[in-house]
């Protein structure tokens, strides 16, 4: 069972107190991203003031079990140059209720989940941590599910007129998953190439791109090994884009734009986390004008899905024809140091750990203002 941990008057109390805030960071997960984790924890453990936070690392195994990560602590306590480049989510079983707990009556506890995919990022650990009444960063239950799955963001997005590719969608086992439906539906309303996603998924895991229709359906095949719903976007002829956005629901901040350009076929898994082949242009090329239209976009489509603490808000910018195009939006983006989140906020005046202690800040101040509301008719 989860304990009740610190409310919203002990978070103020123990802030004058000078008692360090209790950081649960949570790494690994269920999900095919949890390698990717791994690495962004590490990084993410070596920016932490040791004199403002008490850090407990817990690491989420591929079943899903919760272990006190031991090893990683004890390298904390050496020193954050001890960390491997990757986090071992291993150790003993530990209870989420346990965890999650104040080491100290009145102390500040905020959770720091860094579980890129599902089981981390859709929503359902931020279930979790609502019904344990924790502070935790990034985005709530509602816009992290919309976000994580593409095709129903691309639904939103779409209700509230933001440009985006054109695209289809469909489930596994429906009648409009047969190949031959995929390939009518491609010839009449995308063209191709096209790009095969799984809907539930990041960091380019189980995409391909496919420029024939013969090599259709070995891309249905990856996809629907990752999930349940795919996605088939039009391939854009044009530039990638990223912003960064960060803070709370009316106060949402936005950095300049960032370009990719991709060291493979597409900016893969590989370029991102393995070879560091992409260059990230910082800030991009491009005019005033259509950097005032990206910034006020990634504003809209954050603000469209309920994001709050971090997102990086993705584009394509058309060489000609429909200018910027929402992509789509990540609710834990990438934060390791060729990360392009972190990037931008450094060009933007923010420092990598200056953004962990923002962002922490945000979830404190997220947390009090949603439990000030009543939650009782008395």
């Amino acid at each position: 069972m989860l304990s009740r941990p610190v409310r919203a008057g002990a978070i103020a109390s123990a802030a004058m107190s000078g008692r360090r805030t209790k950081l649960v960071v949570l790494f690994g997960g269920r999900s095919a991203e949890h390698d990717v984790s791994r690495v962004t924890a590490s990084h993410v453990l070596r920016a932490v003031d040791p004199e403002r936070y008490d850090v407990l690392p817990i690491g989420i195994d591929r079943e899903g079990a919760w272990l006190a990560a031991t090893e990683a602590r004890r390298m904390l306590d050496i020193g954050p140059e001890a960390l491997p480049a990757a986090l071992d989510a291993e150790g003993d079983p530990v209870e989420p209720g346990a965890a999650l707990a104040p080491t100290e009556a009145g102390q500040e506890v905020v959770v720091l989940p860094l579980l890129h995919g599902p089981f981390g990022e859709d929503g359902t650990v931020q279930g979790l941590l609502e019904l344990a009444d924790v502070a935790y960063v990034g985005t709530g239950v509602l816009g992290s599910a919309v976000s994580m799955d593409k095709a129903m963001a691309k639904e939103v997005l779409l209700a509230a007129g933001i440009p985006q590719p054109r695209h289809v969608a469909f489930h596994v086992d429906s009648e409009a998953a047969h190949p031959l439906r995929v390939r009518e539906r491609i010839d009449h309303e995308l063209g191709w190439p096209v790009f095969v996603k799984p809907a539930n998924l990041g960091s380019s895991i189980g995409v391909s791109k496919v420029s024939e229709p013969e090599l259709l359906d070995t891309a249905l095949t990856v996809a629907a090994s990752y999930d349940e719903w795919i996605i088939v976007e039009e391939a854009i002829v044009g530039r990638e884009v990223e912003l960064a956005v960060l803070g709370n629901t009316g106060s949402m901040r936005v950095t300049v734009p960032g370009e990719i350009v991709p060291g493979a076929e597409f900016y893969d898994y590989e370029d991102k986390y393995v070879t560091d082949g992409a260059k990230l242009l910082v800030p991009a090329d491009l005019d005033p004008e259509t950097v005032r239209v990206l910034q006020a976009l990634a504003l809209r489509a954050a603000d469209t899905l309920r994001v709050e603490g971090m997102a990086r808000v993705d584009f394509f910018v058309e060489e000609s024809g429909r200018g910027p195009l929402v992509n789509e939006v990540n609710t834990i983006p990438g934060f390791t140091p060729i990360s392009m989140y972190p990037k931008l906020w450094q060009a933007s005046g923010l420092s990598y750990g200056e953004l962990v202690d923002e962002l922490i800040r945000l979830a404190s101040e997220r947390h009090a203002r949603r439990s000030s509301r009543r939650r009782t008719d008395r």
